[in-house]
């Protein structure tokens, strides 16, 4: 059987207040705490349910995938996200919540958007469909499709496509770091492996010069080692069949 290591929810997120490359300040807090500001900061309160509910699932998934990926601690940086609205969603540190929306988000931070078949979550972008417009959710038009009657999911599926479903009750955990400290490579196994294994049969979907690997068993045998190097080549990487650390953060 196919072996699947599947995100979770993070206890608490670490949001640079500022640009990725600035010196402005880190703070932590608790993922739902930091859902919470994002909702109260990026949409109105007043607005139907289902658009909130839809609004508040993108932002969760966003900022798993972000966690997910490791995005940002794979180029360096010591923060999950930032709370820039170039690049991330708008966080405002200290500001006030509304009841609604911390009602909302202790019902539902714990689920999140991806696409089926995938097992990541989504990257939700949105914009406010109004002064900009983007390939996402419209926050705005999520609106009046709410007062015109559509429920949540039906309002993703109009932004995300019919492709996605929900993961709800995923698993709560404190962030750690994802590589494993050393080397992998024939012979090794685990979950780290399986990461690899999954990371390359996902990435095969737009590549297809790298082979599938089947079964995915978190065993590093002949078939994971040449799909490494097909990826490495086609990477820019030295095609050694060795996930490394730079190996690894490709992935």
């Amino acid at each position: 059987m196919p072996i699947t290591v599947l995100p979770y929810i993070p206890e608490y997120i670490t949001v640079h207040l500022g640009t990725p490359g600035s010196g402005a300040e880190n703070v932590t807090v608790s993922f739902p705490d930091y859902i919470k500001n994002v909702a109260s900061s990026e949409i109105y309160p007043t607005w139907e349910p289902a658009a909130l509910r839809a609004n508040i699932l993108a932002q969760i998934s966003f900022a798993l995938n972000r966690v997910y990926t490791e995005y940002y601690p794979s180029r360096g940086y010591s923060f999950h996200i930032t709370n820039s609205t170039a690049t991330d969603q708008k966080f405002i540190y200290g500001r006030n919540i509304f009841d609604n929306i911390e009602q909302i988000v202790d019902d539902i931070f714990n689920t999140y958007i991806r696409r089926i078949g995938y097992v990541e979550p989504l990257a939700a972008k949105f914009c406010n469909g109004t002064t900009t417009t983007c390939d996402g959710l419209s926050q705005w038009g999520s609106q009046y499709l709410a007062q015109d009657g559509y429920d949540s999911m039906q309002i993703l599926r109009t932004y995300y496509g019919d492709g996605i479903e929900l993961v709800p009750d995923a698993p709560v955990q404190g962030v750690r770091a994802s590589y494993p400290g050393s080397p992998l490579r024939q012979g090794s196994a685990g979950e780290a492996v399986v990461v690899v294994q999954t990371s390359l049969n996902r990435i095969s979907q737009d590549y297809p010069a790298i082979p599938k690997i089947w079964p995915v068993d978190g065993i590093f045998g002949p078939a994971t080692e040449n799909a490494v190097k097909r990826f490495q080549s086609i990477f820019n990487l030295a095609a050694d069949g060795v996930v490394g650390r730079a190996t690894w953060y490709k992935l």
